[in-house]
């Protein structure tokens, strides 16, 4: 990707190396397990935690806790011979310039429908944090918290991107931060809320669709911002990105897992879908091509 030029975000929180807050949840309005109501895209994380790591749903849905320890997936150092505690600095102004990029791209297209964007945190941690939907832990991935309105990214995602998804490049880096600001525009213009009313009244096979629904919008958003700074853009970046989207279907996930594909429990949707979706925002670079609900809402 062609960076240089593009202006860094200021909205950036680096939290590396503070030793995060334990694994708690807070009380109030925040990630609540355990009979309790999920914030939007809580049951996503716990699930694909679930799937990925051989862990029973129902130890992470028990008490209120993320009493079952998933295991650590350590990525290793940021960089080759990095401190994996603290993020290396180029890449937090690669992270910094494509989120200035998404706040520049999505102010644009709000403005056009006369409306304001308002752009959200980014977190930096390590290993485990706090987030208004709770625990913040590296094995979960990055993740939206619509609560605080924040990204959450643990900063030795993207070594584990390439090693262990590999998903190599700067633009599948980009994907992953995109694909969150996706569900920050989710939050903002009111399709997270529908989203969690119809999953409250929806069975658990229903709840997971609307969920892949979500998902799978995000990657759509990820590829409108993507086409609406195509001057970034470098041959082979879209492929990087659709790599990385492949890489990380439920499908491909419960696989290696040693699982069969179970479509009813998908929570991301299919690698086939994600591609599909991110290849659709970047080849029409409009929101409104991303309506992956087609009136289930």
């Amino acid at each position: 990707m062609r960076l240089d030029d593009e202006a860094p975000s200021s909205n950036i929180e680096d939290r590396t190396g503070g030793g995060g807050g334990g694994f708690g949840f807070p009380g109030g309005g925040g990630l609540r397990l355990g009979g309790g109501k999920l914030g939007c895209g809580g049951i996503a994380i716990v699930i694909v935690i679930a799937l990925v790591f051989g862990i029973n749903p129902l130890q992470l849905l028990g008490d209120g806790q993320l009493s079952a320890p998933a295991p650590q997936q350590q990525a290793g150092p940021a960089t080759a011979g990095g401190d994996a505690s603290t993020v290396d600095p180029k890449t937090k102004d690669m992270i910094a310039r494509v989120l200035g990029s998404t706040e520049r791209r999505w102010t644009a297209l709000f403005k056009a429908q006369g409306e304001t964007y308002v752009a959200p945190k980014l977190v930096l941690y390590t290993d485990n944090d706090q987030s208004g939907c709770g625990a913040a832990q590296a094995a979960m991935g990055p993740f939206y918290c619509p609560v605080d309105q924040r990204v959450y990214l643990d900063v030795g995602f993207f070594n584990e991107l390439e090693t262990r998804f590999g998903a190599k490049g700067d633009f599948a880096e980009a994907y992953v931060i995109a694909h969150e600001v996706g569900h920050h525009v989710q939050t903002i213009t009111g399709i997270a809320d529908k989203v969690r009313r119809a999953q409250q009244r929806a069975s658990e096979a229903e709840g997971n669709a609307l969920q892949v629904k979500m998902e799978l919008q995000a990657d759509c958003y990820a590829g409108v911002w993507a086409k609406n700074d195509e001057n970034l853009m470098e041959p082979g970046d879209l492929e990087e990105g659709l790599t990385a989207a492949n890489a990380i279907g439920d499908d491909t996930l419960q696989k290696a897992a040693g699982r069969r594909p179970v479509p009813e429990s998908f929570t991301h949707g299919s690698s086939a879908q994600r591609v599909q979706w991110l290849r659709r925002g970047y080849d029409s670079g409009d929101p409104a091509k991303c309506d992956t609900f087609a009136g289930a809402l």
